[in-house]
């Protein structure tokens, strides 16, 4: 799985299974694979993939695709299959695709705001940042209101058999950075249908809208750190390095304190520029937080500055994960006990198959 994850995919049949995702926000250029009984997300789309030693074969009449390492098979994976719920729309007519979209096998996601004040000028925005692509391309719509996030939630569940619900949102303004939006949308969804939601935004200005999100709904809470070190933050994000990490860190413990241990999360980035120490050192002070830090492998996305950027090899994220892992047990914290979101779901990382 590290390996996939670091090489990516090249597809003899692309559009077998759900559709892979070019462009926008969350784990993009990807592909659901199913491998030993897990759903991670690949990378398809990017430069790495064509040029990857792995191939999908041929899908099979029992729906098992060939995995094969320079022309080698090695394993057997498969193809989550598209979700019923993109079948259908809104009254108005807005496809249910266009409002959330299946991550993994039984999560869904939404941008509930599909734009973002940094993102518009690439001296704030931050470069790895793909939320205007799918906007741009017409494949989403930028402002899912409560009442259809609502009505496809309750879909999803009923014909998918989803299992939980991440929320991510651009961020709108520099006070509430989007916590207002979450909460009137976690609100709905939870009156329609009952299902586990984790809610991500910026840390807010005022720590009492931590206590809001939970009222609201909210089971737990991604704060998203991406890169840590002060050369790296302002070199790729520049805009949210405003934000500093002393904040971020006061931020966590708010959060923590309303949300409980291994309820609230961060995203790292890994192969951005920051060191191996330098990850596993604030790993180990979030975890003593009650922070689990998701440390996933950088995927460069298209239609970003980033776009060439490689990926880190395998050998890099297998140091990073293994210690990783270790400290995560240790620290009483394991992805399994997340509620919900992308600890939970894992996909994006193989993180979980070091919890041992």
């Amino acid at each position: 799985m590290t390996d996939l994850q670091s090489h990516g995919l090249r597809l003899a049949e692309p559009d077998a299974g759900a559709p892979s995702r070019r462009g926008g926000a969350g784990p993009t250029d990807h592909k659901a694979v199913s491998v030993d009984g897990r759903t991670i997300m690949v990378p398809v789309h990017t430069g790495s993939a064509a040029d990857s030693p792995f191939e999908a074969g041929a899908m099979a009449a029992d729906g098992s695709v060939p995995l094969k390492f320079k022309g080698s098979i090695v394993a057997k994976i498969g193809f989550p299959k598209q979700p019923r719920f993109y079948k259908l729309q809104t009254l108005d007519g807005v496809p249910y695709s266009k409002i959330a979209q299946l991550h993994g096998s039984d999560v869904l996601a939404t941008t509930v705001l599909q734009t973002c004040i940094r993102y518009g000028r690439r001296s704030t925005s931050c470069q790895f940042c793909a939320i205007g692509e799918s906007l741009a391309n017409g494949l989403t719509i930028n402002r899912k209101l409560p009442e259809q996030l609502a009505e496809v939630a309750r879909a999803a569940v009923l014909l998918d058999g989803v299992r939980h619900m991440v929320m991510t949102t651009g961020t709108p303004n520099f006070t509430d950075r989007g916590a207002a939006l979450l909460c009137e949308s976690a609100f709905a969804v939870k009156a329609a249908v009952d299902l586990p939601i984790q809610a991500q935004c910026e840390p807010p200005d005022d720590p009492v809208w931590f206590s809001r999100l939970k009222a609201a709904g909210v089971d737990s809470l991604g704060m998203h750190l991406e890169a840590i070190t002060p050369e790296v933050r302002e070199r790729i994000m520049p805009g949210k390095a405003d934000v500093s990490i002393e904040q971020y860190m006061q931020a966590f413990s708010d959060a923590v304190a309303v949300f409980g241990r291994g309820q609230v999360s961060t995203y790292i980035l890994a192969g951005l520029g920051d060191t191996r120490d330098a990850i596993l050192q604030m790993c180990e002070q979030l975890i003593a937080l009650g922070v689990y830090p998701f440390v996933v492998p950088f995927v460069p996305a298209s239609g970003t500055p980033l776009a060439n950027h490689p990926a880190p090899d395998s050998m890099f994220m297998r140091s990073l994960l293994q210690p990783l892992g270790r400290m995560l047990v240790d620290g009483g914290l394991k992805s399994a006990d997340i509620k919900a979101g992308c600890g939970r779901c894992g996909a994006c990382s193989s993180l979980a198959s070091y919890e041992r």
